[in-house]
Order: structure tokens, then sequence, then C-alpha cells
């Protein structure tokens, strides 16, 4: 088989299309300048038959731990020799080797800068068996996934705009941010433009329990909220579970489950109804699958995400989320935040409603732009 001969990680200060502010803090605005330390990973794996796989993923320090710094300096310094060692179909050897080399201690380690090598490994390998990287892993369910749109925290009137822009998709991700005030205006405001439409609540760790309790008091007439997402503090398992019994709203855990064991623990303690599935906290196409699988074992609802993924990691995502049955449509925002994607042959239509169609040309399906990556690249100064 084809062994690795070469890893090259380019950095890229992708720019964004129109402001995003979580619970945990900013994403990216318009004209900002380029932060370096939330700059995409692209990674390049080349073959001895010259063949490439590309991976990436973005780096987003208010959200997880890595920056790109970390993420260059893992993936350069400590993946590399590993993958050398490789060929694209060794999956489950890198993971075994990387976890050896850098110790996941409680969870998984470091697993947005191995995601980013994951998607390039499979990307690589799919592109040498001929086939779309759905078909190494089983088999495709779905042809198109339906896409949800993500609103981020903002005055309501941004809200409303936002909102009316995002008419073709079929269920909002609202992003709340602890505020009481202002987030009860921005769930009334998508409510009153998504009209049936479900709703998606995200706190991303912004709330206490009784505050949290106090949202759901002064929202009860909203009916379309279908679940709030990750609440409380990742590392606060309990105080999920707490919440679960304080309102009536399915709960969705997302930062509080990186790996199918964290989710395995949450499962346990009665903490979540619902786990927000992620290639990029995973580490990688496989352990998402794993963590989607402990999800159904333990009678827990798929819910569908990414990270304003610019290209390939959203091909990647869609490849992931056709084996599986979603509670709703994917919040894979990056064609919705991005000005433009790094990628070629990726169909998304919005017409009648939003959706992007798994592709099915070998390995992720898709053309990357290397040139401009090339052209892109920032130095970040980490030596």
């Amino acid at each position: 088989m084809s062994r690795i001969t070469n890893v090259e990680v380019f950095p890229v200060a992708v720019p964004f299309a129109r402001r995003f502010v979580l619970g945990s803090g900013a994403v990216g605005a318009p004209g900002a300048a380029p932060d370096q330390a939330a700059a995409v990973i692209f990674v390049k794996l080349t073959t001895a038959d010259g063949v490439a796989g590309w991976g990436e993923q973005r780096a987003l320090p208010s959200w997880s731990y890595e920056t790109a710094e970390t993420m260059a300096v893992v993936i350069r310094r400590h993946l590399a020799p590993i993958l050398l060692e490789l060929t694209p179909y060794d999956v489950e050897l890198f993971h075994q080797r990387a976890a050896k080399r850098l110790s996941p201690a409680v969870s998984n380690g470091f697993p947005f800068a191995r995601a980013a090598v994951d998607i390039a490994m499979h990307d690589a390998a799919g592109k040498l068996a001929g086939v779309p990287v759905h078909a190494l892993l089983g088999g495709k369910l779905h042809d198109e996934i339906p896409l949800c749109s993500a609103i981020g925290v903002g005055d309501p009137d941004t809200v409303r705009e936002h909102a009316k822009q995002s008419a073709a998709y079929s269920a909002y991700k609202v992003k709340i941010g602890g505020d009481l005030n202002a987030d009860t205006a921005a769930i009334e405001t998508v409510a009153d433009v998504a009209g049936a439409k479900p709703l998606w609540l995200d706190a991303n760790q912004s709330y206490r329990p009784a505050a949290l309790k106090q949202l759901r008091e002064r929202t009860a007439h909203v009916r379309t909220i279908h679940c709030v997402e990750q609440p409380v503090p990742s590392t606060d398992t309990l105080a999920m579970q707490r919440v679960r019994g304080l309102i009536d709203l399915p709960i969705a855990i997302d930062e509080g489950s990186f790996s199918a064991q964290d989710l395995a623990r949450a499962i346990r303690l009665d903490a979540a109804d619902l786990v927000v599935v992620k290639i990029c906290k995973s580490g990688g196409l496989r352990n998402a699958l794993k963590t989607a699988q402990t999800a159904l074992a333990g009678g827990l609802e798929i819910l569908a995400s990414g990270l304003t993924d610019c290209g390939v990691a959203f091909a990647a995502a869609l490849h992931v989320f056709s084996q599986l049955e979603l509670a709703l449509p994917a919040e894979l925002n990056g064609p919705e935040l991005l000005t433009e994607l790094y990628v070629d042959g990726l169909t998304i239509t919005r017409s009648p409603m939003a959706v992007a169609t798994v592709p099915t040309a070998p390995g992720l399906g898709v053309e990357v732009d290397e040139e401009r990556i090339r052209a892109e690249s920032i130095d970040l100064r980490y030596r």
C-alpha cells in the first residue's frame, strides 16, 4: 500500500461574511483583523504514489483549548513522524499511536489537530481506493443533508435580519449568551420569523441552572423550541443532570462530550437527552461515529454540527452525517458565515429548502484550492 511520504500544514485566517458571536465569545466578523490563534489549519498528506489527501480544522480557543499555534506544532512535531510510518488506511493505528505520544488524559488529546489529520487520511484513502469517503465508512443512507441556520448572539434587529435572510433553512439554531433579557428577545424574534420551524437553543456554557429555569419560564409561550444545548460549563456534568429536572425541554450535551467515553459517563448520570456530534471534537470521522453509536445505544438522539468549516471539513461532515438519522437539520454553518469556501465540488441548494448534497467522487469528493491556501498561509511565529 502507498505510504505517506510528506505532511504539510497551512494556517489560514479565513475571512467572515457576517459577525458571529457565541455564548463563550466572538468567532469572527467581516473586515476584522485576522486572529492568528483562531486560524483554520489545512493539512496536506502526500503518498508515495503522489496522491494528496486534505484535512482542515478551525482553531477556536474560546470554544476549546486548542489554538492554531498548538495545532500546527502538534501536527508538525508530534503527528507527522507517526504518519510517515503509515498508509492513509491506517486510521485506527494512527489514533492509537497518537494517544500514546500525546496522552488523552480525561477525554481525548488534541482532538482538533488529530481531526485535521484524520480527515486528510480518509481523503487520501478514498482517492487511492477510487471510492467516496462514505463508502469507506460503510456507505451512505442519505443523498442530501438538510441544513440549519446559525443565528449568533446579537441585538433584536440584527437577529431578525439574519433570520429573514435564512428563510430557506428548515430550522434555526439560536445562540444565547446568559443575558435573560437579551436572550428572551432573541428567541422571541427568531420564533416570530421562523413560524412553525424548530428552534435549537445553544447557550455554549453561559448559564447557571437557576437562570436557565427563569429563561424557560419567560419563553414557555414559544412552542417551537426543540432543545437547549450545553447550558452549563462543560466540566459540570452534575449541573447538566440538575437542569434536566428543572426545565421541561430536552437537554443536549456538546462541549461536555468530546469522546464516546465522555458521552457514556453523561448517559450513566442521566445528564442529557441528545448529543451534538462534531468531527472536530471527536478527533476524526470514525470517532464521531463511535459517539453516535454510543448515543443510540444509550437512547439519546443525535444532533449534527460543525465549527465554521470552510470546505474540506464541511465535506467530511457530509460523509459522516449521511449515515445517521438526525433529530434536526445539521448546523454546518461555514457556507452561511464565511465569505467563500476553499473548495470546488460542493452542491448546496437553497430552494425550496437549504440542503447539501453528499459528494460521490473519490475521497472527500471536492477539489481543494491549493494555490489560494498556499498564498494565504500565515506565519504563526510559534518557534
